[in-house]
Order: C-alpha cells, then sequence, then structure tokens
C-alpha cells in the first residue's frame, strides 16, 4: 500500500461521511459499504449523544461535517506536498486521546497511518462509539490497514513512539512515563479573541461559533476576550443572542446556575444576559457559561503580553491583530495542516528515530 492507496482510501472515508452533516443524515446510494456502515453509523452517533450529554447530536454531525469537507483526495495531496516520505521506517504509535469533543483525536490518527505506521489507539471513555466505525469503514476500503489498527484500554505496551493528550497534570505523567519513547505531549491550552470595538455584527456572530460550538468546551474555543478600555458589550450581547436555546440543555444550564450562584456569593462584577456570562479576570481557561475578559489599552503591549504566554494559547482569533490570528468563526474549522499546539505531527511521524 503505497501514499496514494492511502490517500484514496481517506478520501473515500471522506466521502461516506458527506452523508451525516449538519442538515441530518442522508443516504447516498453511490458510497461504496452502504449497507454495512450507514445505519450502523447512525446508531454509533446515537450511542455516542446517549454515553455523554455533552455530545449533543448537532455537535457531533457539526464534527462529522468537519472531516468530510477536508478529506478529499486533493485536500490530503496538497496537506502531503511539503514533506519527504521517503527512507521513512514504518513504526507502532500509540496515540493516547482526549474526549472533551467529538472525534478530537481523529487528526492523530489520519497522520499516523497516512505517513504508513501503524497505530494503537487508547481512546477517551468519554469518545469511543464514533472511531472504531470510521476505521472499519476504512480498512473495507483498504484491507491493508486491518494489520495497522489497533485500539485498547488496557496499559500501553509494545510501541515505538507516542502522541498523548491530556490536562497539565496528565502531562507530567505522560513526560515520565514516555521519557524514553519519541513522543508528542500535549497540556492545557485555551483560544482568545481580540476585539478593536469596530467589529462588524456578522463578525461578533460568527465570533459566537467561536464560543459555544461545542459548549465551550475544546481548546480551539475562545474562552476569553480582550477589549478596549471602556469597551461596550451591548453590540457582543447582541450578535450572539441566537445561542440563547442553550440555557434549556440541563447540563449548561446547571454550569451556568452554579457558576452564577459562586459569583453571585463571592460579590464578583459579572455581565450577563441570560445565557452566557463575562467576568473580568487574568486566567485563560473560563468555566462552562462563562467568559473571561481584560481590557488592553495598546495593541503592542497585548502582543508582548500574549507572548509571553504562548505556551497557554491555541489560538488568537481576530481582524488585522497579527499574521497567526484566526478569523472569526473558524476556530472549530482547522485545516489538514493545522496542527494542535504548533507541534507538527507529520514531520514528527516522518523523521527516523
Amino acid at each position: 500500500m503505497d501514499l496514494d492507496d492511502r490517500i484514496k482510501a481517506f478520501a473515500q472515508l471522506g466521502e461516506f461521511l458527506t452523508q451525516f452533516n449538519s442538515t441530518g443524515c442522508h443516504k447516498l446510494e453511490e458510497v461504496p459499504f452502504n449497507d454495512l456502515f450507514f445505519d450502523a453509523f447512525i446508531e454509533q452517533i446515537q450511542k455516542a449523544e446517549n454515553h455523554n450529554a455533552w455530545f449533543s447530536k448537532a455537535n457531533i454531525l457539526h464534527a462529522i461535517e468537519h472531516w468530510s469537507n477536508q478529506l478529499t483526495y486533493n485536500n490530503i495531496k496538497d496537506w502531503l506536498l511539503k514533506y519527504n516520505f521517503k527512507n521513512t521506517q514504518p513504526a507502532k504509535v500509540a496515540v493516547i486521546m482526549a474526549g472533551n469533543i467529538p472525534l478530537v483525536g481523529f487528526h492523530d490518527v489520519l497522520s499516523v497511518l497516512i505517513t504508513g505506521h501503524s497505530v494503537l489507539i487508547k481512546p477517551s471513555s468519554n469518545d469511543e462509539q464514533l472511531l472504531p466505525l470510521l476505521c472499519n469503514y476504512l480498512c473495507s476500503v483498504e484491507p491493508q490497514f486491518k494489520d495497522r489498527i489497533e485500539f485498547t484500554q488496557d496499559r500501553l505496551v509494545d510501541f515505538d513512539r507516542v502522541i498523548a493528550t491530556g490536562s497539565d497534570n496528565t502531562a507530567r505523567y505522560f513526560e515520565y512515563y514516555f521519557k524514553d519513547k519519541p513522543a508528542v505531549i500535549r497540556k492545557n491550552r485555551n483560544s482568545v479573541a481580540v476585539l478593536s470595538g469596530n467589529e462588524t455584527e456578522e463578525q461578533l456572530t460568527a465570533l459566537s461559533e467561536d464560543i459555544f460550538r461545542y459548549y465551550g468546551l475544546g481548546c480551539r474555543n475562545v474562552s476569553k476576550l480582550y477589549v478596549p478600555e471602556n469597551y461596550d458589550f451591548d453590540s457582543f450581547f447582541k450578535a450572539i443572542y441566537d445561542w440563547h436555546p442553550l440555557i434549556h440543555e440541563h447540563k449548561y444550564a446547571n454550569n451556568y446556575d452554579y457558576n452564577k450562584a459562586v459569583y453571585l456569593m463571592s460579590e464578583f462584577d459579572i455581565l450577563e444576559n441570560g445565557f452566557l456570562m463575562l467576568k473580568k479576570d487574568e486566567a485563560f481557561s473560563s468555566p462552562i457559561a462563562t467568559l473571561f475578559y481584560e481590557t488592553y489599552s495598546s495593541k503592542s503591549q497585548l502582543k508582548t503580553h500574549l507572548d509571553t504566554f504562548e505556551d497557554k494559547i491555541q489560538c488568537v482569533v481576530a481582524d488585522g491583530f497579527d499574521d497567526h490570528e484566526v478569523k472569526f468563526g473558524h476556530t472549530q474549522r482547522p485545516a489538514l495542516d493545522t496542527y494542535a499546539d504548533g507541534v507538527d505531527t507529520v514531520d514528527f511521524l516522518l523523521k527516523n528515530s
């Protein structure tokens, strides 16, 4: 199985996924292996939603739709053009996954398999329904993948490299446990937005997608705003109002009520609109249903500040702030060459150790 075979297999998986999107699930007769997998995947989507209350059907379908858009033959081929695949020695790569949003570890599995390695997957118990079926579909398209994909919930043994994602606490354990293996170890990160006060209503509405998609649980979700001094939040609150039905979802509502009670008892000043609270705070990681904010007086000083905390920040959402900014509404739509924590996993996987 050469590189082109692997690309074609993942592109076929992408075609399968086009049947599942934000408008619902629509079977296309021309998609191969649908008799085996279409209804089965609908069942797994339902199981994922039942298993994890944070995995709403809308959010699961959003994640699937994103991957269906990315997994085209041309997209994958263009992504890999800059890499040298010659003389790479096959290895077994352990992938330890987070479970904060649906299919959050799929990019790592894709990267391992597309570079010609085998993958040993340790899924999170919060997100273990969807990926096995997608891997089974991939193996039906290209049977040579069958010997290259393994799932486990046990202690990891017999592997050559590792990609592990977790909290700052688990990262310390990973660093010790995998000290003798080539490793990519990811820690806690959050995303921020820098507002100038001149944003259009469309931009602020797009920002609400960055804030509320997946209930804000992803590292690419905006958890903090930087706003000019004396910023008027009225336009912001108006632009995000379409997300107000979230307050009728019990887990989100419970977090909103709990955090609001804590803030009021602690006599913190907050701004709120009935489904989101804004709290002035220097931290980057805000609780569910809360968005932290700070004010700034100088863009240059703010850039210096954010550079200081570069290892805590996944994305900076802005318009005209710096060269690495993400457009409003695009944080949860990363391209194939967008790597978590800025670490190029394909480059890591192609280097012989």
